[in-house]
């Protein structure tokens, strides 16, 4: 097998993983399925990643960074603090939209394995932090100019995390109840997207 076989089996692995993870979580997926899905053997799964754990460890780190870069784009310069925040949570909305099991991944993991949280702290701690102390330096300055009221900027991200992924997460309760086609539940989610911008912004002014 070539070295270029190899990447791509490595990432075909990588990727059926990450389908069946999201679909079932950590525990309901066998190394035996991705195997068999990505159409090699389970030696070679064990050879690329060694264990399950492991497989399992780089798709996670992979999508916590997606989900921190949100917060670490760097806007156009000249925008204001409102419209930079408007950005980043459209940003993380699209990542969710893009990821749409992503939150049932994370929330699963976190209450029935409780160390995943403490790596979770890990990794996040191991990650450049600039774009967070600017987003904190910006935030303070809006508050001393009396633009926004006094608040964190863990509450403000606690408040987009919490909007955005619970719609995902009750998203087809949404559409049942609702009964939306799929063209209508696009339509929702979009105006759910605009929404949440408005109700963040608006909570922010004093």
């Amino acid at each position: 097998m070539t070295q270029e076989q190899e990447a791509g089996l490595e990432q075909k692995i990588l990727e059926t993983a990450e389908q069946l993870f999201l679909e079932k979580g950590f525990a309901m997926t066998s190394t035996t399925e991705i195997a068999k899905k990505a159409g090699c053997n389970q030696a070679l799964v064990h050879y690329y990643f060694r264990t399950k754990e492991n497989l399992f460890q780089s798709i996670f780190e992979q999508k916590i960074k997606l989900v921190v870069a949100t917060y670490q784009e760097r806007e156009a310069p000249g925008l204001s603090f409102e419209e930079k925040l408007k950005i980043k949570i459209e940003s993380h909305f699209e990542l969710i939209r893009a990821n749409p099991r992503l939150p049932f991944l994370v929330m699963n993991e976190f209450t029935t394995n409780p160390d995943r949280i403490e790596a979770f702290k890990k990794k996040l701690s191991a990650l450049p932090n600039t774009a967070f102390r600017q987003f904190e330096e910006e935030l303070q300055e809006e508050i001393k100019a009396g633009r926004i009221r006094e608040t964190t900027v863990m509450d403000v991200i606690f408040n987009v995390v919490s909007l955005n992924a619970m719609l995902f997460l009750a998203g087809n309760i949404f559409k049942s109840v609702a009964q939306l086609d799929d063209k209508q539940y696009e339509q929702m989610i979009e105006h759910r997207k605009q929404e949440h911008v408005k109700v963040i912004l608006s909570s922010l002014r004093p």
